[in-house]
């Protein structure tokens, strides 16, 4: 299947003829006729008068089946002759079409054969080779002027220059534009040479009687003198130099070439006008004023171009001038594409777009030769474009996306104006630039109140709450075997408990201060990557402190958004004290949070008062009852919305004997009026230094009993493991870290192993003095790979002046006797010398637990290995 070949679907181009029958048409005196079937030119007719909203006459040598077969000179004889008789042209261009050239005709041989025929015929016939499948009409058009000048261009180079002469090749513009470049060359005092003009043979003025032949355009005498110009200015950066006109007059009369942009926005034009003075030009102080104004608009509509993320498509040198404006007003240009095979075309654009899409935080761009509407279409929608600009031929693709699409280029069917659109110039670029802002603001206008409700008001969509309810453990119970990770990424809290020490931080529900380590988003998102990859049953991500999630909202939104992003199928679960839920309650919904856990203790403020100290809402503190009250009305809103919205609810409430006992069955009822789904009563856990550090804890037998009787009102949970704020695994298995997991899955050496203990208080990293360890998780290594194998609980070594106890040494050292060594951030010079007489080897360390492990299980063997030798 090697051979296969990627295939346009609806290609962004049309066909050499095309370019090249518009390029003729800009010559004075000029008619088109194409060596092939009738459809070709029928096809060129439509899409010319339609765009230009001009009769388009071009003839055919209506090439049949015989001719197909048997040649085609006959009928292209017959043609000629035919066209000559009716028009009187001067010029005649003589374009292949694909069945031409797959037949092999000789367009130069049947040229000469009918000027021997026909002497005197009184016109220049050109031929020019544009079929089909050879480029696109970029390609047909430069093609056809670089026949022209070239087949009518000749003798020897000019000796002495004509003073001040500049030839311009203009690329594929509107006739509006080509008049505006006329006008401009003449009001600066540049005498030029423009090819093609086509400002009035294809945009030409009401005549009561028809004139077949146009008699705008540029003369041939006039094509004969840009041999002796002083410069040819090309606007054409990708063209090849075999089809350059300009490349022609450089090799074969020394005429410099000077390849520029586009004269679009600011810098195009700028450097246009340069070059014009270098060579004589003077710049009106009208066209100063016009610079002026191009420079206020920039700055009149910065905020509204921010926020356009533009897909340019058409020809390579029109996408890259639009491109450049787009950048230099701050509209990102997320895709730019051609049809046209262009090599140089990502290269010559991608500098420019980086820059503009890094100082506009976009995410993405593309940049697309050789491309279709297809292609286009996906990347829009892939990059979010937000408007489109090129020719009519994008209109269906941005009727889908729901997008603008700013007319310009060639074709445009469905709007009248094609010949009068404006690009060029300080005029032109300001008419564009006004579009892409009027554009952004109709946007805004028009759907601002629909993005308000779909991010604010918008309820969740339902998918499937049963299955949302089965696979959360916490709402399946204990025989559930899906797995959640709790990610520690919120340290501060914005309330203070009375069962909670702030020394803890406080996770809000289970048990306070039991988050090893806070994470920074990145820190979690690799935790979460690390679990999942071995922990296939794996379908809930949490937020549970240690502190409060909604409390330190940019980074628990940040770690939201990156595991989103990383997994986009799981399940995501946020526990809050619920002071700031009606805050957040729909932007959480948005992110994609379809649990939560609300910690609610009373629904009466004067219990509350006993409960807590005070309550931190913006930027106030409040106390006593005051604090209770707030943080009660706003943990009821906040439920109420977040459940209507389509979030599953838990409410979680500390059963403080002989404080809220009493208020727990209320709380059942409001909770399940409010649309939660469990209520989870907990028993407090005493915590040293804490205010209700005294409070009798409730026994199981009272918990039970205060379950049954709220139970009429609200489903109660009976399977709460009071989880920590880092816990991983199913509620029956809680693995610690990630590491202990994977561990367990690793392929490993047990007949060549060494046995390591390991100080960590995160559990990833050596990260703990060993001093400071008050258990050791072990580790056995074979030199490759290592596994966890258990965690084993010390007496710590370092407690002031009772550091070298031998009692609690000998116990040290008796849970480290079937260990090889041992590895921690930093160890004390008695310890280690210890160590190293019970022979266990100390091993400092500060990297991720398995590598140390194994590089420690490494130099053991090696060191074996030498001591043997």
């Amino acid at each position: 299947m090697s051979n296969l070949v990627n295939i346009n679907v609806n290609p962004c181009k049309m066909c050499m003829p095309m370019g090249a029958a518009m390029a003729i048409a800009g010559f004075k005196g000029a008619m088109s006729i194409l060596h092939g079937s009738q459809g070709c030119a029928t096809y060129i007719r439509r899409h010319m008068a339609t765009h230009f909203n001009e009769p388009i006459d071009i003839a055919s040598s209506a090439l049949s089946e015989e001719g197909a077969v048997f040649g085609g000179e006959k009928n292209l004889q017959k043609g000629l002759d035919n066209l000559i008789k009716m028009y009187h042209p001067q010029v005649i261009g003589v374009c292949s079409t694909c069945l031409a050239e797959t037949i092999g005709e000789d367009l130069k041989a049947m040229i000469k054969r009918f000027h021997e025929k026909n002497p005197g015929s009184g016109a220049s016939i050109i031929d020019v080779s544009s079929p089909g499948y050879g480029g696109t009409q970029n390609e047909g058009f430069f093609r056809a002027l670089r026949a022209i000048v070239e087949q009518t261009v000749s003798g020897a180079p000019h000796k002495a220059r004509e003073g001040g002469l500049i030839n311009i090749v203009a690329p594929m513009i509107s006739p509006a534009d080509t008049r505006w470049l006329k006008s401009f060359l003449n009001e600066a005092g540049v005498r030029s040479i423009l090819i093609p003009d086509i400002s009035d043979n294809l945009d030409g003025v009401a005549q009561k009687r028809y004139e077949r032949l146009k008699s705008g355009g540029t003369p041939l005498s006039d094509v004969m003198r840009m041999k002796s110009a002083e410069i040819t200015l090309e606007f054409s950066e990708f063209i090849s130099e075999k089809d350059s006109p300009g490349a022609f007059l450089r090799d074969a009369f020394g005429v410099p070439l000077l390849r520029l942009p586009l004269p679009t926005g600011l810098r195009g034009m700028d450097r246009f006008i340069d070059i014009l003075c270098a060579y004589g030009g003077k710049i009106s102080a009208e066209h100063a004023k016009e610079r002026g104004r191009y420079l206020d608009a920039m700055a009149d509509s910065h905020k509204a171009n921010a926020k356009a993320r533009a897909a340019v498509f058409g020809d390579p040198d029109f996408v890259k001038g639009i491109v450049s404006l787009c950048c230099e007003n701050g509209a990102v240009p997320v895709l730019a594409a051609t049809g046209s095979a262009c090599a140089g075309f990502k290269r010559a654009l991608g500098g420019e777009i980086e820059k503009c899409a890094q100082n506009a935080f976009a995410e993405g761009f593309e940049i697309a030769d050789d491309c279709d509407f297809s292609t286009i279409e996906h990347f829009c929608g892939k990059l979010g474009a937000n408007i489109m600009i090129g020719s009519s031929d994008g209109r269906r693709a941005a009727g889908r996306l729901g997008i603008d699409l700013i007319r310009r280029g060639f074709p445009i069917h469905d709007h009248v104006g094609g010949q009068r659109t404006r690009t060029l110039g300080f005029d032109g670029s300001l008419g564009m630039l006004d579009e892409i802002s009027n554009s952004m603001l109709s946007r805004t206008e028009e759907n601002f109140r629909r993005v308000i409700y779909n991010e604010h008001f918008k309820p969740l969509k339902e998918i499937s709450k049963k299955e949302r309810l089965e696979s959360h453990p916490c709402f399946s119970g204990c025989a559930s075997q899906n797995a959640r990770i709790h990610l520690p990424v919120a340290p501060k809290c914005n309330i203070q408990c009375g069962y909670c020490k702030r020394s803890f931080d406080c996770p809000n529900e289970s048990r306070p201060g039991a988050a090893s380590k806070v994470l920074s988003p990145n820190e979690a998102l690799e935790r979460y990557k690390r679990f999942k990859k071995n922990c296939k049953n794996l379908t809930v991500a949490g937020i549970a402190g240690p502190g409060d999630a909604l409390a330190n909202f940019d980074d628990t939104r940040e770690t939201i958004r990156l595991i989103k992003g990383c997994d986009p199928q799981v399940m995501l679960c946020l526990s809050t004290n619920g002071l700031m839920l009606p805050i957040y309650a729909a932007e959480l919904i948005k992110l994609g949070v379809g649990h939560m856990t609300v910690t609610v203790n009373t629904v009466d403020p004067s219990v509350g008062a006993k409960i807590i100290s005070y309550a931190d809402f913006l930027g106030r503190r409040f106390t006593g009852e005051a604090a209770a009250g707030l943080l009660i009305a706003n943990q009821l809103s906040g439920i109420k919305m977040a459940s209507e919205m389509g979030a599953v609810i838990k409410v979680n409430c500390v059963a403080l004997k002989g404080i809220n006992d009493g208020c727990i069955e209320e709380v059942s009822k409001k909770a399940s009026e409010l649309g939660a789904y469990m209520v989870n009563i907990m028993p407090h856990i005493p915590i040293k230094g804490s205010q209700l550090e005294c409070l009798e804890k409730m026994s199981v037998g009272e918990l039970e009993a205060l379950r049954t009787t709220c139970e009429p009102f609200a489903r109660q949970m009976r399977h709460c493991r009071q989880c920590s704020a880092d816990a991983a695994g199913t509620l029956d298995m809680d693995f610690f870290s990630a590491s202990e997991e994977r561990s367990a899955h690793q392929e490993f050496d047990t007949e060549n192993t060494k046995r390591f203990a390991v100080a960590s208080k995160s559990g990833i990293i050596v990260d703990q003095h060993f001093g400071h360890a008050e258990e050791f998780l072990i580790f056995d290594s074979d030199g490759a790979s290592s596994r966890f194998v258990e965690r084993r609980k010390i007496s710590r070594y370092c407690g002031g002046a009772e550091c070298d106890e031998e009692g609690k040494w000998a116990k040290i050292l008796k849970a480290l006797s079937d260990c090889d060594g041992v590895l921690a951030v930093r160890i004390g010079h008695a310890p280690e010398e210890k160590l190293r007489a019970s022979g266990i080897v100390p091993i400092r360390a500060c990297e991720r637990i398995e590598g140390a492990v194994a590089a420690a299980a490494g130099s053991l063997r090696e060191a074996e290995s030498a001591s043997a030798l």
